[in-house]
């Protein structure tokens, strides 16, 4: 425990200078005020700090009511950003101000309207930066806000034409569903989660993909939201592979324990509890009026730090007749990097970037600051005769909300031509 411990400690340290810093550039705009109002104002402001900051080690180490801990943790997240953004005209300010000692220092008499700060200045430079500061961090903080309160539990029916030339008669127009990033952890809303599963089976699917990440670390996460999810049926199944949060590195560390043994195992019986055909570096024959195709679902696999559990050869055993290859693989990286070797797999599937949650999404244009970092992250890529398909994600991970990138529920028709 120390070793979250410590860098918590170090954190709440930086944020209480970080109060104070902010505390004193607002205090000092407000010479008019009354005494009183002053007290108040110190009150209020460092009691919600400091209860903040224990609100957050409450969240952290103790057993809190999962709304409760929500809340918390949204609370700190808005305070956080709003306030590196105010910092930001604190620092303009305090530059300027100290370019200006520094040439009243060298030569005072010949720039004397530098005085412009004084008394009788009817705003001076320091004051309308501060509250310049006040009105743009505020834009942040409604924007941040508005992504909680609508933005995370908005779902969106994106639908897409796949196009595959060998595509077997008896599957031309059969309808595929995708969810990924469920991410049952982060959620504190069964009535909306809800809502978007009922979005998914009206659109009654002939099979479903989910692709990973079902948890945020521990299987117990789907206590509250495994009935839910239980629904999700289709005529010829629900296929599902594990992303990287499944398998509970992020909470028990890379190393092997019983009780990280436990909790994966725990997850995948979850998926089979739900109805849900986890495929582990395996694939299955989907069959319709005589005819098939190959569904492949491979363990995560992702470029740099991110665990290589796949196994990519053993998810193609034995479906070199297969016509059509369709592949789940959690985290889009696995494409450029493995699958485009095997140009007999048309279609991978995947999920794992959520948009970053924000950005800007339409039908002719998008972009996200996650493009930096991801080459292909959210919606349909090809290259040459191969196809990959992104989906940013049912639900999300830290930032409790979505702002731009909205939750996402695909739905393909897959078409010979």
């Amino acid at each position: 425990m120390s070793d979250r411990i410590i860098p918590l400690l170090i954190i709440s340290f930086l944020l209480l200078i970080i109060d104070y810093y902010i505390f004193n550039a607002v205090k000092s705009i407000s010479k008019k005020a009354s005494a009183r109002r002053v007290t108040l104002f110190s009150c209020i402001w460092w009691g919600y700090s400091i209860l903040l900051i224990l609100g957050v080690f409450s969240a952290i180490f103790l057993n809190l009511f999962l709304s409760l801990r929500a809340v918390i943790l949204v609370a700190f997240f808005l305070t956080f950003v709003t306030k590196v953004f105010f910092i930001l005209f604190l620092f303009v300010d305090d530059i300027r101000r100290g370019i200006t000692w520094v040439i009243r220092k060298v030569s005072p008499a010949k720039d004397p309207e530098l005085k412009v700060d004084s008394i009788s200045a009817p705003i001076t430079r320091s004051e309308f930066l501060v509250k310049a500061g006040i009105v743009v961090a505020a834009v942040p903080f409604a924007s941040l806000t508005w992504g909680i309160a609508k933005g995370g539990y908005d779902y969106q029916i994106k639908r897409q034409t796949l196009i595959l030339p060998n595509l077997p008669k008896a599957f031309d127009g059969i309808k595929l569903g995708q969810i990924s990033d469920i991410h049952s952890g982060s959620f504190y809303n069964k009535k909306a989660v809800t809502r978007g599963v009922d979005m998914l089976l009206a659109e009654k699917p002939d099979f479903i993909f989910f692709t990973g990440d079902l948890v945020n670390d521990l299987a117990t996460e789907m206590k509250d939201y495994q009935d839910i999810f239980s629904k999700v049926k289709a005529p010829l199944g629900v296929f599902s592979v594990l992303g990287n949060h499944d398998y509970g590195d992020y909470h028990f560390g890379r190393e092997a324990s019983p009780a990280k043994a436990k909790n994966l195992a725990d997850v995948k019986k979850i998926h089979q509890l739900m109805g849900y055909d986890l495929l582990l570096n395996e694939n299955r024959r989907l069959r319709v009026d005589g005819e098939e195709i190959a569904i492949l679902g491979v363990e995560n696999w992702g470029a740099g730090r991110f665990m290589k559990y796949g196994k990519l050869d053993l998810a193609m055993l034995n479906t070199d007749d297969a016509p059509v290859k369709l592949l789940m693989s959690h985290d889009p990286s696995h494409w450029r990097a493995q699958v485009l070797d095997h140009p007999d797999i048309d279609v991978m599937f995947s999920g794992h970037t959520h948009g970053m949650q924000f950005g800007v999404r339409t039908k002719e244009y998008q972009w996200s600051p996650i493009e930096y970092i991801y080459k292909e992250w959210a919606g349909l890529y090809k290259e040459k005769q191969q196809q990959l398909y992104v989906n940013v994600g049912y639900g999300f991970l830290g930032y409790p909300g979505r702002v731009g990138i909205l939750p996402e529920i695909t739905i393909f028709e897959l078409k010979r031509a």
